[in-house]
């Protein structure tokens, strides 16, 4: 039988990107003093988080200048990522929502996602021993967009190659303190209950248009 040459193409495939802030062992103990000295002065918002505490979205304005490089690392990740319908780069003039979230033991964020929003992401400040110890959870979880579809006639089976393992589930990233991830802003995500001892500090954003 003759050899078939199979071109394979992963077609309706969702971004997500990641990268190491510069900088970041200067500016993360800047950015726990902020949000915690923040945590001290006000109650917290109710939104996704199940327990923690979620700040105001203000934190350009009281975060200071840690937040403001942050954020201006994520917009340029972001614009990279952004095309017109003609596949060409663009300068868009991102609108910007922040926020800090501090979740301590038992803590986690439901299932949701961000309306009015193109990209979102995380950075990570602390992650309460997370990164050397999986057993303490806390992991951020993006749920398959296509649903159960992919696994609902084959639990069983995968897609062939690296990135065919969550037909039908989830993928999750392990917070480590430094990390900087943007997805976009429809994606199903959750937070998973952390189980240590220590608090889980982040910085979250929405970008629009």
């Amino acid at each position: 039988m003759a050899r078939l040459d199979i071109a394979v193409k992963g077609l309706f495939a969702t971004p997500v990107a990641a990268v190491e802030m510069p900088g970041a062992d200067r500016l993360n103990p800047q950015l726990v003093e902020a949000i915690l000295r923040r945590r001290a002065e006000a109650r917290s918002v109710q939104a996704s988080n199940a327990g923690g505490w979620h700040s105001d979205r203000e934190i350009l304005t009281w975060g200071g200048e840690p937040v403001r490089q942050i954020i201006e690392i994520a917009k340029g990740v972001a614009t990279r990522l952004s095309a017109d319908r003609d596949g060409k780069p663009i300068q868009p003039a991102w609108t910007v929502q922040a926020w800090a979230n501090v979740n301590g033991p038992g803590d986690s964020n439901i299932c949701h996602y961000h309306p009015g929003s193109v990209w979102s992401g995380t950075y990570y400040v602390e992650d309460g021993g997370c990164a050397s110890d999986p057993s303490l959870g806390g992991e951020f979880e993006m749920l398959d967009p296509r649903g159960p579809g992919p696994g609902m006639y084959a639990p069983t089976l995968k897609f062939a190659g690296e990135d065919g393992a969550s037909v039908g589930s989830a993928e999750t990233i392990q917070p480590r303190p430094g990390l900087l991830f943007i997805f976009p802003s429809w994606l199903y995500h959750q937070v998973r209950p952390y189980r240590g001892t220590a608090l889980r500090i982040s910085i979250a954003f929405n970008f629009g248009l």
